[in-house]
Order: C-alpha cells, then sequence, then structure tokens
C-alpha cells in the first residue's frame, strides 16, 4: 500500500496550452522509478503549481533512443556503458503525451483549460483512485465529464480508445440515468471518427 504519491515524470515540452509532453523518471533521477501502470494508457495524473494541481490524463507515448539509427562500431559494449557512458544510457527513455482536463484547488475541482501554463521541470504524479473519484463526481455524487470535447479535439486517433478507457472505469460510479447519457456520448464520437475517415 502507498504511503506518498507515486512521482512519474518531469514536463520538457508542450505542444498547445493543454497538450505536455513528460519524461518519465529512470533509476538515474530517483531511487524507485515508476511501474509501467503508473504511465500508462488512460492514466490520470496530477501536476502541482502555484498553490493548485493540474489534473491531466496520458494519452500517448514516444520512446527516446538516440542510439537508432546508429550502426557505427562502439568503442564500449552495451554493459559497461553503465560504468563508462551512464549519460548515454540517461539519453534513452519514455516520453508522454499528456492532457490536461482541469484542475482542483481549496477543495474544489474544475473541469477544462487552465488558466496557468505548465512550467518545463514540473513534477507529474500519478493521481489514486480517491482523488480520481473526487475529480470526476460533484457534491452530490453525481459523475460529472465535462473535458470530453477537449478530448475529441486534442486527442485526435487516440480519442475514441481514450473516452472508452474513462468510461469503462466511470461505469460503476454511475446511475443508470447517467449510464445512458454516457453511452450517447459514445456513440456520437465513434459515428464522428468513422464519418471523418470515410471518403465518398
Amino acid at each position: 500500500m502507498r504511503t506518498r504519491r507515486q512521482k512519474v515524470a518531469r514536463i520538457v515540452h508542450s505542444n498547445s496550452h493543454i497538450d505536455y509532453v513528460g519524461r518519465v523518471l529512470d533509476r538515474f533521477e530517483v531511487n524507485e522509478p515508476p511501474s509501467l501502470a503508473d504511465y500508462g494508457f488512460g492514466q490520470f495524473v496530477n501536476i502541482p503549481i502555484e498553490g493548485q494541481e493540474i489534473v491531466g490524463v496520458i494519452y500517448n507515448s514516444l520512446l527516446l533512443n538516440p542510439e537508432y539509427g546508429n550502426h557505427g562500431p562502439r568503442l564500449s559494449p552495451s554493459p559497461d556503458l553503465a560504468v563508462f557512458s551512464p549519460d548515454f544510457l540517461a539519453e534513452q527513455g519514455v516520453l508522454i503525451g499528456i492532457l490536461a482536463l482541469g484542475w482542483h484547488s481549496d477543495g474544489k475541482v474544475h473541469h477544462g483549460i487552465p488558466s496557468y501554463t505548465i512550467p518545463v521541470g514540473a513534477e507529474v504524479y500519478r493521481m489514486e483512485d480517491d482523488e480520481w473519484r473526487h475529480f470526476h463526481c460533484d457534491e452530490r455524487g453525481r459523475v460529472r465529464l465535462h473535458y470530453f470535447v477537449h478530448i475529441v479535439a486534442h486527442a485526435r486517433d487516440f480519442a475514441l480508445p481514450l473516452i472508452d478507457r474513462i468510461l469503462g472505469r466511470l461505469e460503476p460510479l454511475c446511475s443508470e440515468e447517467e449510464r445512458k447519457r454516457l453511452c450517447v456520448l459514445k456513440k456520437s464520437l465513434s459515428w464522428g471518427q468513422l464519418f471523418s475517415r470515410t471518403r465518398f
């Protein structure tokens, strides 16, 4: 059982005001690197800045490997790189795409585009289950998904599987009426993507 938050990554780049790139922490930076589940597709994260916490979701990943395409001779065999060239190993890693979907401050949750820009070097933490439920339920326990349009607009080809992953996790929290509404959202997204790829 975790007694503290799992730090997952640091922000290194952005593609837009809500689309950020984080570099997953490795054993050269922390004693306990995050597990694969901590930065998997659809995992929600918290990014603390300016007295509030930006809430995002991981929607993409990319391997960073400067050795790819380098077929020339190497002076040191791979096992020796950890001793003689640890900086080279540190250049390899995993980048994750994070969509900012809202924020929470002073106990209040907001879905939408955050006002603040997330700075380079900001730390990214895995969102725990209780925090995730709090972000998705209002004071009366009703499920909310006001960031739906942001995922559709910015996650591109990953929008449908990402929404599907989120809805699957939300379903146990939903009333029967809420399940019907979420089903309509999912179907509208599916049809929209189908027609956008069809050429007449």
